[in-house]
């Protein structure tokens, strides 16, 4: 033990801690995703490019599954990931969803009507402006595409303004997205579901209610929700609805709170350290030496464990593999656009890549920037000290950055022809890049305030 210091460290844990501590910072920042995203995306698009894109479509369409007598499951690696790596994605989207309903900015509905009127409005007007486009032939199924915004990318564009924007602003568009992800979620589940299989849904229903019952009988283990909710996806798989939903709700039968208030978790911790100090033994010996001190450590951690929701154990836990697993997957399985002369020309006059487009670029922009308008003359809601209306159009074409869950969207719609799923997602990219850049440039150069 180092003289004159607290606690024993091995001769290079500090050494270690000064190299992990930053890195473990970084990785808990939203703006991770983004970058990982964008990474990932420009390495799909390189690929599909070049020689590569051969073994990665073989690699792609490789068939795997489990096998149990005449029971089975088999996929491609892409349906693997589009169906069952994002299933985890939607379901820390379930976890954000009811954390923020439950204890966050969305929980206090004085704060929480100005995102949620901007985000339908933001959902509304780029269906409308879409369908405009593509009301009737092939094309009609995609109206969903360009409802979705990005919450990663947004986050990560903004993050590089620093302090050129108030915090208050990413609060109002990271409420907005949340609503957003729900509306998307809503919209697959009840638009994109071509035929149902009744005894498959009937089956989730039920196990639905045993997860929930789990979750009032105080059953606080992640465990059996985990074991449930894998049973769950397989009966979603045969139901006709999409597996990913699974995600959604067992994302909301997980307990959403502390066994303890702040005061109670705060006595808890008091009357077991006022025990550990009744038992001290020799300074110099460590607590392994005494085992009524190693009992109450135990009992401490008992306490911890408590202390802290499900919810939160499993939202926090769960970002790492969200973060540098499922995402990056997505989007090197789905990111791989042919960029030639002829599928530039097609972005840039096929109607339903030029849908997508003015959906995310102009329609987000009117139907969040005119809800929100629209609700201050009507004196619905009140902006933050810290915002005003520049902030507002700022994340009007912030949320036209849509690229994870509209090309979710776009792989349902036009499940059957993958040409119309490539152009669907060149009209994506370009939408979410011009939305970038303006939503940037705007907040740049129209908002001079340091916060």
């Amino acid at each position: 033990m180092d003289s004159g210091k607290r606690g024993y460290y091995a001769p290079l844990e500090k050494v270690y801690q000064k190299i992990v501590t930053p890195f473990e910072e970084f990785i808990y920042r939203q703006t991770t995703t983004g970058i990982l995203l964008i990474t990932c995306a420009i390495i799909a698009l390189i690929i599909a490019n070049t020689p590569l894109v051969i073994p990665y479509e073989k690699l792609l369409h490789t068939q795997v599954g489990f096998f149990s007598g005449q029971w089975k499951i088999e996929h491609s690696v892409h349906h693997w990931i589009n169906d069952g790596l994002m299933t985890i994605f939607f379901f820390v989207v379930g976890l954000e969803i009811k954390r923020e309903i439950l204890t966050g900015d969305l929980s206090n509905p004085y704060n929480a009507i100005l995102p949620v009127g901007a985000a339908i409005g933001g959902m509304i007007v780029p269906a409308l402006f879409y369908y405009m486009l593509n009301g009737d032939g092939y094309g009609a199924r995609g109206w969903g595409i360009p409802m979705a915004t990005d919450i990663a990318f947004a986050v990560g564009v903004l993050a590089l303004l620093g302090n050129r924007i108030p915090k208050s602003l990413l609060t109002f568009l990271v409420a907005l997205a949340i609503v957003d992800d729900l509306g998307a979620v809503t919209v697959i589940a009840l638009f994109y579901t071509e035929e149902l299989n009744w005894i498959y849904l009937s089956s989730a229903l039920f196990l639905i209610i045993i997860m929930y019952t789990l979750n009032l009988m105080g059953i606080r283990r992640t465990l059996p929700y985990f074991i449930l909710t894998v049973l769950l996806w397989m009966l979603m798989e045969g139901s006709g609805i999409h597996a990913t939903i699974a995600g959604i709700f067992a994302a909301w039968t997980i307990p959403a709170y502390s066994r303890y208030s702040s005061n109670e978790f705060s006595q808890e911790i008091r009357d077991i350290l006022e025990q550990f100090d009744k038992q001290q033994n020799d300074n110099n010996s460590s607590p392994n030496n005494d085992s009524r001190q190693m009992m109450l450590i135990h009992q401490l951690g008992d306490v911890y464990k408590v202390g802290i929701s499900p919810l939160h154990k499993l939202e926090s836990n769960l970002h790492i593999p969200t973060t540098y697993l499922v995402i990056p997957a997505f989007a090197l399985a789905n990111a791989a656009i042919p960029l030639n002369w002829s599928s530039i020309n097609d972005a840039l006059t096929d109607s339903i890549a030029l849908g997508i487009a003015l959906g995310l670029v102009a329609g987000k922009l009117i139907g969040i920037t005119g809800s929100v308008y629209l609700m201050q003359k009507l004196n619905i809601g009140k902006l933050p000290k810290s915002l005003n209306f520049k902030h507002i159009i700022g994340a009007g074409f912030m949320g036209g950055i849509g690229f994870t869950m509209s090309i979710f969207i776009s792989d349902l719609a036009f499940e059957w022809d993958s040409e119309v799923i490539v152009v669907a997602k060149m009209g994506i990219l370009f939408a979410s890049i011009i939305s970038g850049i303006l939503g940037f440039l705007w907040l740049r150069f129209f908002i001079k305030n340091n916060y």
